[in-house]
C-alpha cells in the first residue's frame, strides 16, 4: 500500500456485519440448490443467458444454463430481476488495516486486536460479494494472516478464500521502515527486512514456514511528483527480484511487487513477477514485457481517489489529486498498449466492503465493463492460483456465486450493490 497522508476515521461497515450467519467450512449435507435469475453472465464469452439457472451440489456447480435439472428435493431459489455472476475477486487487500493512521495502528494496536479486526474485515468483504482475495501484507502483524486464512478455511470465522503473504519484504530505510519516527525509539518496520538477494530468500523461507502463500516485495518508494512527472526510486535490482522469483518457484509460490513506477516496474517485469501492483508509471519496454509474459497490472485506483478526497489539508489534497490525475493518464496508455490487468483496490485504509468501486473506476478511465469483469474474475482467479476453480460459472467449478441488480455489462456499478452471496455452495447472504 502506498504510503501517503493518513487520517482518523471510524471502522465503517464492520460492526453492522457482526450478526452474519455462521459459515460452515463446506456446504452442509442436504439436497442440491437451484438458483434462478433473470440473467446469468458467461464471463468468458461476455454473453448473457436469459433467464439463467445454476444447479449446485455440495460445494460445486453441477450445471449452468437457461434451464437446468431440478432434482427431487432441491431447494429452488428464485432471485428475481438480478444477474448471476461469479463471486468477485480483490487481488490487493489489507485485512489488517482500517481507516486511520497506518503507522499508529501498527504501534498502538496489539497484533491480537488487529487480528480480530481483520476477521471482521474479511466478513465485510465477503458480504459485499468478494469470495476470494489476496492479502498484500499484514503491515507489521507478521504471520497473523495465517490464522485468519485457516480460521476461514476451517469454518471458524466468515470470510473469502484467501491467499496471504504475511509481512511484506522491504530494505532498510525503505518504503515501510517507520520513516519519520525518532530513530532512538527503534520503531519496528511494518515489513520484514532484506537488504540483499540472500536476505530476500531467507525472509521468504521464514514466511513460507509461517504459512505464507506468496511473497510481497516493496520495489519502489518514496513517491514524488516533480514538474508533472512521477519520481519513484527503486529498492531492489532486477537480479535481486529474479532471485526472489526463483525461490518462489522452489517453494511453489509467486512474488508480487508494490511498484509505482520506473525503473522498478521494469526490473519487476524483467524478473518475471506475478503482478505489478499500483503500476502508475510503465515505460513502453515494461509494457511490452508485461504483455509478452502476461504479467498483470493491478491499478488500485480506489485508494488513490480516497487519499485525494480525504487529505488532511488542501495542500496535501492537491498533491494527491495531481498524482491521481497522472495515474489516470498513464492508465489510458496502458489500456491502449493491451497489457493484462487484474483488479485490486488496496482496501483497508478505506472501509472494507466498499471496494467494488475499483471496477467502476477502471471503466470510467478507459476499460469496457466486460474487460474489467474478465480482469477481475478470469485474470484474478489465475493470479490467485485458482484458475479452473473460481472466476466463472461452469460445471465443476466451486460454487462462488453472487447476484447483482440489473446488467453489469451496461452498468458496472451494479457490482457495488450485491444482493446475494454464495461461497462454496453455502448461502451467506440473501
Amino acid at each position: 500500500m502506498r504510503r501517503s497522508v493518513w487520517f482518523r476515521a471510524g471502522l465503517v461497515g464492520l460492526c453492522v456485519l457482526a450478526t452474519a450467519v455462521p459459515f460452515p467450512a463446506q456446504a452442509p449435507a442436504g439436497g442440491p440448490i437451484v438458483l434462478h435469475a433473470a440473467r446469468l453472465l458467461d464471463v468468458g464469452s461476455g454473453k448473457l443467458l436469459e433467464p439463467g439457472e445454476v444447479l449446485v451440489e455440495g460445494e460445486r456447480i453441477k450445471a449452468v444454463g437457461t434451464r437446468v435439472d431440478h432434482p427431487q428435493g432441491a431447494r429452488v431459489m428464485d432471485l428475481g430481476d438480478v444477474t448471476l455472476m461469479p463471486g468477485l475477486i480483490d487481488a490487493h487487500v489489507h485485512l489488517f488495516l482500517h481507516p486511520g493512521a497506518e503507522d499508529l495502528q501498527t504501534v498502538e494496536e496489539s497484533v491480537p486486536w488487529r487480528t480480530l479486526l481483520a476477521a471482521e474485515a474479511a466478513k465485510a468483504d465477503l458480504m459485499a460479494g468478494f469470495t476470494a482475495e489476496r492479502d498484500m501484507g499484514t503491515e507489521g502483524a507478521g504471520s497473523a494472516d495465517t490464522a485468519v486464512r485457516d480460521g476461514i478455511d476451517s469454518g471458524m470465522i466468515v470470510g473469502p478464500r484467501l491467499r496471504i503473504s504475511g509481512n511484506a519484504i522491504d530494505l532498510l530505510g525503505g518504503h515501510e521502515d517507520a520513516i519519520g519516527y525518532n530513530p532512538a525509539q527503534h520503531v519496528l518496520s511494518n515489513a520484514d527486512y532484506a537488504n540483499s538477494a540472500e536476505q530476500i530468500v531467507e525472509a521468504m523461507r521464514a514466511q513460507h514456514k509461517e504459512g505464507a502463500d506468496f511473497a510481497k516485495i516493496y520495489e519502489t518508494g518514496s513517491d514524488r511528483m516533480i514538474a508533472g512527472e512521477l519520481h519513484t526510486p527503486y529498492q531492489y535490482t532486477e537480479a535481486q527480484l529474479a532471485a526472489a522469483v526463483e525461490e518462489g518457484k522452489r517453494l511453489g509460490a509467486v512474488v508480487a511487487v508494490h511498484a509505482m513506477g520506473e525503473p522498478g516496474t521494469l526490473y519487476a517485469a524483467q524478473a518475471g513477477v506475478a503482478s505489478i501492483d499500483h503500476a502508475t508509471q510503465l515505460s513502453n519496454e515494461t509494457m511490452r514485457l508485461m504483455k509478452e509474459k502476461q504479467i498483470p497490472a493491478v491499478p488500485t485506483f480506489t485508494i488513490f481517489e480516497y487519499f485525494a478526497q480525504h487529505a488532511a489539508t488542501p495542500a496535501k489534497g492537491a498533491k494527491e489529486q495531481a498524482l491521481f490525475d497522472y495515474k489516470v493518464g498513464e492508465f489510458k496508455r496502458q489500456v491502449a498498449a493491451g497489457i493484462p490487468f487484474a483488479v485490486g483496490s488496496d482496501v483497508g485504509p478505506f472501509p472494507h466492503g466498499t471496494q467494488a468501486r475499483e471496477l467502476e473506476l477502471m471503466v470510467r478511465y478507459g476499460m469496457k465493463p466486460l474487460a474489467v469483469l474478465q480482469a477481475d474474475l478470469i485474470n484474478g482467479a489465475r493470479l490467485l492460483g485458482w484458475a479452473g476453480q473460481i472466476g466463472e460459472l461452469k460445471a465443476g467449478y466451486l460454487a462462488d456465486i453472487v447476484a447483482v441488480p440489473g446488467n453489469p455489462l451496461e452498468d458496472i456499478t451494479a457490482v457495488e450493490r450485491v444482493k446475494f452471496v454464495m461461497k462454496g455452495g453455502v448461502v451467506v447472504r440473501e
